[in-house]
């Protein structure tokens, strides 16, 4: 009975910033690893960071150098700062949890770019 809670969401301007905080309802470190996912108005989910048990993280090239992803095992909670906020960047944010042979989602926070 695993839960992903996300928050942090909500509306800024381009250049802003903001930060999501993914709670889990167990260990994230019993996981292979932890992401940030995002889905857009007509578009497909994306994979927008990840990071493994091992603290090995990946990003999609379009957020490289904007968002860091992190974790903190003793509280269950995984992060993502988003800086130099664009407009493209405007979508719901999910976490996700991924174990051996199960996948685990939140209920998604809105993210939106806008002057």
């Amino acid at each position: 009975q695993v839960q992903l809670v996300e928050s942090g969401g909500g509306l800024v301007q381009p250049g802003g910033s903001l930060r999501l905080s993914c709670a889990a309802s167990g260990s994230i470190f019993s996981f292979n690893a932890m992401g940030w996912y995002r889905q857009a108005p007509g578009k497909q989910r994306e994979l927008v960071a990840q990071i493994t048990s091992g603290s090995s993280t990946n990003y999609a090239d379009s957020v490289k150098g904007r968002f860091t992803i992190s974790r903190d095992n003793a509280k269950n909670m995984v992060y993502l700062q988003m800086n130099g906020l664009k407009v493209e960047d405007t979508a719901v944010y999910y976490c996700k949890a991924s174990a051996i042979i199960r996948q685990y989602w939140g209920q998604g926070t809105q993210v939106t770019v806008s002057s």
